[in-house]
């Protein structure tokens, strides 16, 4: 009898000591490819530079201007829009299109919207973060916890064909 009680407890402490090498942070991490982490560079902030060129005509230049953009800056929504044929000229006047800004926010702004949707996300994360042996063994839950919230794409379609909107083509079901 003994010997079954001293498993049980080492057992128990074993148990212990694993649960207490989890995450340190109460943040749950669920794919978050933003992390605010040291621990490496952020690859996606990296852009190669355009390779320098020779003008034809060196009068023709801007003038430096400190903290402005310089002729060898990355410019890749300008560059992603050239190469799919579009006019990138069109980012330039979106920025400065008062219009549109007044007419995105004709109904107000509210300029908090973004912390309150962070801190609202971080607290249903924290109430989703899965069973106990999910957290022990890492199993992402991200997909199970949002789940309630997510979409059913070929319900939708249907939803749509119903009210004669026309829709394009999708694969079937089982092959998704």
């Amino acid at each position: 009898m003994k010997g079954h009680f001293v498993r049980a407890v080492s057992l128990l402490i074993a148990l212990l000591l694993v649960a207490a090498c989890g995450r340190g942070n109460d943040e749950p991490n669920l794919l978050n490819i933003r992390q605010d982490r040291a621990d490496g560079p952020d690859e996606f902030s990296v852009l190669p530079t355009k390779p320098l060129q020779l003008p034809e005509d060196f009068t023709a230049l801007p003038s430096p201007t400190p903290g402005g953009s310089n002729l060898t800056d990355p410019t890749p929504e300008a560059d992603a829009i050239a190469a799919l044929g579009g006019n990138a000229s069109v980012l330039s006047r979106a920025s400065t299109d008062g219009a549109l800004l007044a007419y995105a926010g004709r109904y107000g702004v509210d300029p908090s919207i973004r912390s309150r949707l962070a801190a609202s996300d971080l607290e249903f994360r924290r109430n989703n973060d899965g069973r106990f042996l999910e957290r022990l063994f890492g199993t992402n839950v991200y997909f199970q916890s949002y789940e309630s919230q997510s979409l059913d794409q070929y319900a939708e379609l249907e939803r749509l064909r119903r009210l004669g909107i026309r829709t394009s083509s999708v694969p079937p079901e089982q092959f998704n």
